[in-house]
């Protein structure tokens, strides 16, 4: 069955008009022409993010987000998406994008990733980039 789930790990951070970003996030897996499946947003600290970014990619460096592709079939889209709000906050006042642009950007940023957009290049970077900003223009009732 397909869903949204949200979930909060050692943060006091709630997320804010959850149905209207479902709905958002639902609406760009249907314009990729794929089908939701299960997918979970882990809402988390900067120090739960760098353990997981140890134990699973090798990486001892501060992150903002880790996707995790869960999905057997190419049409469909099932992940796990874990999100430092603290990063974000960082990355907001850093780039001065706003706590809620920013939250948006990252949160739609993994399930680019799930669709099968990559970011490694530089020129996959502009076209993430690109992409990130059409998916924001779809939502418009977010915050």
């Amino acid at each position: 069955m397909p869903a949204i789930h949200i979930f909060y790990e050692d943060v006091s951070f709630r997320l804010k008009l959850i149905r209207n970003k479902k709905s958002w996030i639902k609406k760009v897996i249907e314009a990729e022409h794929k089908k939701l499946g299960v997918l979970n947003y882990i809402f988390c600290s900067d120090a739960l993010l760098l353990k997981m970014n140890l134990e699973y990619l090798g990486h001892n460096t501060l992150t903002d987000i880790i996707t995790f592709n869960n999905s057997q079939e190419e049409t469909l889209i099932e992940g796990d998406i874990y999100i430092s709000i603290e990063r974000v906050r960082e990355n907001a006042h850093k780039f001065a994008s706003g706590f809620e642009n920013e939250l948006h950007r990252v949160m739609i940023h993994g399930v680019l990733h799930l669709l099968g957009y990559s970011d490694k290049t530089r020129a996959q970077k502009l076209a993430m980039r690109k992409k990130e900003d059409e998916c924001l223009a779809l939502g418009t009732k977010l915050h």
